[in-house]
């Protein structure tokens, strides 16, 4: 078998340091130079990993208006978001390029294009190159997200070469949106990387679910949370553990393969990378009888129409 064929993929499985950007980035960097020894080619990490999910929305009264304790969470939150115009992933792609690894990492981005106020679960692709290739910005945040996240655009829906591998990702429940996933099935995709706050109440589901109708590979990746994984210096921490249970997070991260089948179930409460090796021939096989953007589809009956083009307010003649 050829060597394009197989991928070695880790699933980098960890809990932020919550709400601190330069200490979660540490322990990213401690997986990635992990994964490396382990000759993992591509590594994954779960949504908003950097700095953490919104978990206080849930607990202190997220949707009260004006209320103070969550205008004060909100800012501490920005000041601990990703602003990759800063320079803030810099060391990320310099770890990608030396130990010629891909990433996906979820990241809370606070971007300039935007005005420099606003944040966005976003799930960046930086290649083996070290070059960050998309930036997708969650296109729908869920329910209480709202409150702090903003709604993205189609600019980062794109897909990504990876040896015989054509990779694409979405945010969370972005994955049970139909044209999202149609969007890239039609672009090629065949290794679909699905990102999550986690918890297998998320994964369980539809992780087979997207295997089986793409005929392709999915990853899904999921954080950890528990108490002790709140740093005492937290703003109004005694409020948020109030009604917090003790695990917010127990992982669920797991793999697919093409036939909807598992590879690897969910994990729970482990922390660390998951290592696994995908054979692309298995998508040739399952695409056989069902291809979702080839021979299975009637584009001269219905047809998707994608806007990529990157949201701003602006526009500089």
């Amino acid at each position: 078998m050829k060597k394009e064929n197989l991928l070695k993929v880790a699933l980098a499985q960890i809990a932020p340091v919550w709400l601190n950007k330069s200490e979660t980035l540490q322990k990213i960097k401690v997986q990635i130079a992990d994964a490396a020894k382990n000759k993992a080619e591509l590594i994954v990490f779960g949504e908003g990993l950097v700095p953490g999910y919104p978990f206080w929305l849930a607990l202190t009264g997220g949707a009260e208006w004006d209320k103070q304790v969550n205008k004060e969470l909100h800012a501490h939150y920005l000041h601990n978001s990703v602003t990759i115009e800063n320079g803030d992933m810099d060391e990320v792609c310099s770890m990608a390029k030396e130990h010629n690894i891909a990433i996906y990492l979820g990241i809370i981005e606070r971007p300039m294009d935007r005005g420099g106020h606003s944040i966005y679960a976003s799930l960046v692709y930086i290649s083996e190159e070290g070059i960050i290739r998309s930036v997708h910005r969650k296109l729908q945040p869920t329910y209480d997200e709202r409150l702090t996240w903003s709604q993205g655009d189609g600019n980062g829906l794109q897909v990504h070469k990876l040896k015989d591998f054509t990779l694409g990702g979405l945010n969370c429940w972005e994955n049970w949106m139909p044209l999202p996933r149609a969007a890239l099935y039609g672009q090629g995709e065949n290794l679909h990387i699905a990102v999550w706050p986690g918890s297998d109440h998320n994964t369980k589901d539809i992780t087979r679910f997207i295997a089986r109708e793409g005929r392709s590979y999915v990853i899904s990746v999921s954080a950890l949370m528990t108490l002790e994984d709140f740093p005492q210096n937290t703003p109004h921490l005694e409020k948020i553990f109030v009604k917090a249970p003790k695990v917010l997070a127990n992982g669920g991260s797991c793999i697919a393969g093409p036939d909807g089948e598992w590879i690897v179930e969910p994990v729970l409460h482990k922390e660390g990378n998951i290592y696994h090796t995908l054979d692309f021939n298995r998508i040739y096989e399952e695409r056989q009888n069902f291809d979702p953007a080839g021979h299975y589809s009637r584009p001269d009956v219905t047809k998707l129409i994608v806007n990529r083009d990157r949201q701003s307010t602006l526009e500089f003649e």
